[in-house]
């Protein structure tokens, strides 16, 4: 039986200020967000919203389209009376970076509707942009004196992807630092709003039983995966600019990777979980060109079957150049040079258009002797996985070896499977929820830090200059709705590994 869960503090008064508000990401994930922390009653009790866009429109036409929106992607059934109590405290505000003049008319209007609605000053502005208006948006932010704490807390909510490389991460971190204090910074990550990924650290920290095993000497490797059904899709442009690794391994796979990875935290606070993830991150081993390309595979999507859906080739998808060098799947194999690591690999993949979608960590523990069973029928033993499935299924499941009734000793590999929604009543969510909340009561300990960020570029840094300088050798292809490139394979097969199989 569970224990009903400590009732949550409600934020403090605030406006929430969302730049992007027409955007899919505002209509998808974001407002749907705060209609499900609305239904919770964990909004402030004086909140608004103001959203702001390029293309001017009315209140009430912005606050039609939200309510479209919430109805086509909200996760549990609206409520009428809590949809509409949402959206009567939207406002719209058309400014544009490049227009100095309609950011001071947004200042103007803010300081306004918090005096008519009583939220202290509070404001949370949450970039749904594409990146190129991070930094100009914060500038102009910064000239209006809008991200001034005189009494009341000013906060800065940014998407990824936080640069492309190792240099633009840190030329946005220090122009962001220039302009505010980075307990003011929120870059998000909607990985590390799933609930599976935040019980990393309990099941780690508040169980005896693994922690004194979680290191080199128990652990063979550790395998991360993430992989998608879906294909690029109508985002051709922006992918063919990013890739696979850029789009996905800096953030969401070292998140997971730095979770399992770090060490414990001296205390359970935003700075302690920060710093232990960036010291992680900061002990990857940076290999030469020539290992780079050995510990790496990149590989395209070719035309395929996903379901009903055919796939084109990648470079045949819209907006893709014809002879692109953009990967759609990645594998790396990682080392940490940390006392805690030394040896242990960490092989991690990510791609698109794969024959499933599934987000996993599998830690796999070291092969028991097989000294004592001799003389017996036994001949192996199955391998001993902690398993940590995130999508679609939220799942820890541990595979150990039992003996099989009957009269000699005949060992096979058993599983005890534990599901989130078996066992804990909730309502499903879209992820950001936590995420939102915490950003309203100052709770950065999901959240990037600059020196995480750019720990995490540092990292990859070595395999996107040794791709770039390959050019097309070594791009490799799978068709989509496969398992993805076989080389893949090869990557843990030379070391004597393999996969874990995927059990449905």
């Amino acid at each position: 039986m569970t224990k009903d869960p400590q009732p949550q503090r409600k934020p403090e008064n605030c406006a929430f200020v969302i730049f992007g508000v027409t955007g899919d990401l505002t209509h998808r994930l974001v407002i749907p967000s705060l209609y499900n922390l609305a239904a919770e009653n964990l909004l402030p009790e004086k909140f608004c919203v103001v959203g702001v866009a390029r293309k001017g429109q009315s209140d009430n036409e912005l606050r039609d389209s939200l309510m479209k929106g919430l109805r086509e992607f909200a996760t549990r059934p609206v409520d009428d009376v809590v949809a509409r109590q949402l959206l009567q405290c939207v406002t719209f505000v058309e400014a544009d970076a490049k227009d100095p003049p309609s950011f001071d008319r947004l200042r103007e209007h803010l300081d306004s509707l918090e005096c008519a609605r009583g939220t202290g000053g509070n404001r949370l502005f949450y970039l749904a942009t594409p990146p190129a208006a991070f930094a100009p948006t914060a500038r102009e932010l910064g000239r209006t004196g809008m991200m001034k704490e005189n009494g009341a807390w000013r906060r800065l909510v940014i998407e990824k992807p936080f640069g492309t490389d190792l240099a633009s991460a840190r030329a946005l971190n220090a122009e962001l630092l220039n302009i505010m204090e980075e307990h003011q910074i929120y870059r998000i990550d909607h990985y590390l709003g799933k609930e599976t990924v935040q019980n990393i650290m309990v099941l780690r920290f508040a169980n005896g039983m693994f922690e004194p095993i979680w290191n080199r000497n128990h652990i063979d490797h550790i395998q991360i995966t993430v992989e998608e059904k879906l294909g690029v899709g109508h985002r051709g442009g922006f992918y063919d600019a990013t890739g696979a690794l850029r789009d996905m391994v800096p953030n969401h796979l070292f998140q997971l990777m730095s979770l399992v990875a770090m060490g414990p935290p001296t205390r359970f606070d935003a700075h302690s979980v920060r710093s232990e993830k960036a010291e992680v991150l900061s002990a990857i081993q940076q290999p030469s060109e020539e290992e780079a390309l050995r510990s790496s595979v990149r590989a395209q999507y070719l035309a395929g079957r996903i379901g009903d859906d055919e796939i084109p080739d990648y470079r045949k998808t819209q907006d893709v150049k014809p002879g692109s060098t953009t990967e759609t799947y990645v594998a790396l194999k990682l080392m940490i040079d940390n006392w805690r690591w030394a040896g242990v690999p960490f092989y991690l993949r990510t791609g698109k258009a794969l024959a499933r979608k599934r987000t996993e960590v599998a830690i796999k523990f070291k092969q028991a002797p097989l000294s004592m069973f001799s003389g017996t029928a036994v001949d192996r033993l199955s391998q001993n996985f902690l398993t940590i499935g995130i999508a679609p299924t939220e799942t820890i499941e541990l595979q150990f070896n039992a003996k099989i009734p009957g009269p000699t000793v005949t060992i096979d590999g058993v599983e005890m499977k534990f599901r989130y929604g078996d066992y804990f009543r909730a309502d499903p969510s879209t992820g950001y929820e936590t995420l939102i909340y915490d950003c309203m009561i100052g709770d950065n300990i999901l959240f990037q830090r600059a020196d995480g960020v750019e720990a995490g570029w540092r990292a990859v840094q070595p395999f996107l200059d040794a791709w770039k300088n390959a050019g097309t050798n070594g791009i490799e292809t799978y068709p989509a709705g496969s398992d993805g490139p076989a080389c893949a394979d090869e990557l843990l097969r030379r070391d004597g590994r393999s996969w874990r199989k995927f059990s449905r």
